[in-house]
């Protein structure tokens, strides 16, 4: 009887540790922004509806895992004009495209801080990107902030090409708390 109840303890141990682990992403505490740059200046915009969730199994960065969806028609920048057009076919094509998604395949130090790789799914083509991070897990708080480039290009946003730059900054704020 002790045996079973043990095991019991054991197991109800193991699902609360796995339990722990786990936080919820929101457009609440994860911020994901852009800049986009052309001769003439730049705009900054960014996303403010997603869900999703990070795994930090046991506290160990190296082995986390990211899954966010995004909802592309919650996009914003710094000029209305502006962000009536990116949700157009041109752009992010929101009616066809009503979500973008990032599911990371790995998480590796990188001298202080870590790299992030994994599958980004927008505007309807997914493609492998890799980025720079800093993340803790600690307190039963999770952070990542980290500040790239994309090649739009390769998510089929060709409009302006020669007027507008390929490359978008993207940056990401996270603050998560179990």
């Amino acid at each position: 009887m002790r045996f079973v109840c043990g095991l019991l303890v054991a197991g109800l141990c193991g699902v609360l540790a796995l339990a722990a682990d786990q936080y919820t992403l929101t457009g609440e505490n994860t911020k994901v922004e852009f800049t986009g740059t052309k001769k003439e200046g730049k705009h900054d915009g960014g996303f403010k509806k997603l869900s999703g969730t990070a795994t930090v199994p046991n506290g160990d960065v190296t082995a986390a895992k990211f899954e966010v969806t995004i909802e592309t028609d919650s996009l914003w920048s710094d000029n209305q004009m502006l962000t009536a057009h990116l949700k157009a076919p041109d752009f992010f094509d929101v009616k066809t495209n009503p979500t973008a998604k990032f599911v990371s395949k790995s998480v590796v130090r990188a001298g202080e801080d870590y790299k992030v790789t994994g599958d980004l799914t927008l505007n309807g083509k997914t493609n492998e990107v890799s980025f720079p991070a800093k993340i803790s897990a600690a307190g039963g708080t999770l952070k990542l902030t980290s500040e790239f480039k994309i090649d739009r290009t390769k998510f089929g946003m060709t409009y302006g090409q020669g007027k507008i730059n390929d490359e978008v900054v993207i940056r990401i704020k996270l603050e998560a708390k179990q």
